[in-house]
């Protein structure tokens, strides 16, 4: 097998202690293991690298040369051996992390930066979509995704819950009044989802049963985020996790519609990532903060 590392350690060691025997005794080898692996050096090279005398040794010119750049070289191989240990010591280096739009600009961003206070070597990496991607051909180190789960391939970790809640603006419901009941949702604007997995119809609690509704409304939006920012500016009535419209519940910019018919349904966050048996540190260190950190309302 081929160790030219090895080998240029045994040169180092030669050149150090002055001798064959001397490297032999600080590399704990024999005599003639050190000279076999000068010998494979000067061979696979084509130069004499150490003028051997009965009492001494002596470097050649190329063997002065050939130890100036294998101990930069050397030095070099230690230190990313001493920079991949301190990894498993100290979370570093970039982490990329894909999340939804409506979770990273609610929940995630608001505390991203109390992570990086904590850990000031790791770089975050934040892109924020509701496309689902492949956390390979992304890059990423984690997804955090919204609804069921679908590649198998990953591992998952549960966040919370996402209640689902009705809401419209106070000036929209001025302008067209407020339902009392699902039926009355054929007379308004239902602000609906573009992507593929979105319904037609939503879900309500009637006579202690659960009832599908259809909707309807000249409005599609392509995130969650987009359908919010529409209820805000008086578009319509969306249907949106609780989390997403929390702070405009608070601040009156949005009103719960039908509370009492809400069935009571919701959907899983989870943090998807690679299924590797060694997770690197820092992405171990950003599932233990969101653990520690995320709140997300009832």
């Amino acid at each position: 097998m081929d160790n030219r590392i090895g080998d240029m350690q045994t040169f180092l060691a030669v050149t150090e202690n002055g001798s064959f025997a001397g490297a032999a005794k600080a590399l704990r080898l024999t005599p003639s293991a050190v000279s076999r692996s000068i010998a494979r050096i000067e061979a696979r090279l084509g130069v004499l690298l150490i003028q051997r005398t009965t009492r001494s040794l002596s470097l050649t010119p190329e063997g002065e040369s050939y130890r100036s750049r294998i101990s930069a070289l050397l030095a070099e191989v230690d230190a990313v051996e001493q920079s991949l240990g301190h990894e498993r010591e100290t979370p570093r280096g970039t982490l990329r992390i894909n999340a939804a739009v409506p979770f990273g600009v609610h929940c995630l961003l608001p505390i991203l930066p109390r992570f990086m206070a904590a850990y000031p070597e790791v770089t975050v990496d934040l892109a924020l979509s509701d496309t689902l991607v492949d956390l390979v051909e992304e890059r990423a180190d984690i997804a955090i995704r919204i609804g069921p789960l679908r590649d198998t391939r990953l591992r998952a970790k549960k966040l919370g819950h996402s209640a689902m809640v009705l809401v419209a603006s106070p000036a929209y419901l001025a302008v067209h009044g407020t339902p009392d009941e699902p039926g009355d949702l054929a007379r308004h604007i239902c602000l609906k989802f573009s992507f593929r997995r979105s319904v037609d119809s939503w879900p309500f609690l009637v006579g202690g049963r659960v009832v599908q509704r259809p909707v309807d409304g000249p409005f599609l939006g392509n995130s969650g985020e987009v359908v919010r920012l529409m209820a805000v500016a008086d578009g319509g009535i969306a249907r949106l996790g609780r989390f997403h419209v929390a702070r405009d519940l608070a601040e009156g910019r949005l009103v719960e519609v039908l509370g009492a018919c809400n069935p009571g349904d919701g959907e899983d966050l989870h943090a998807l990532y690679s299924g590797q048996d060694r997770l690197a540190l820092r992405v171990r260190a950003f599932l233990d903060f969101l653990d520690a950190e995320l709140r997300l309302p009832g």
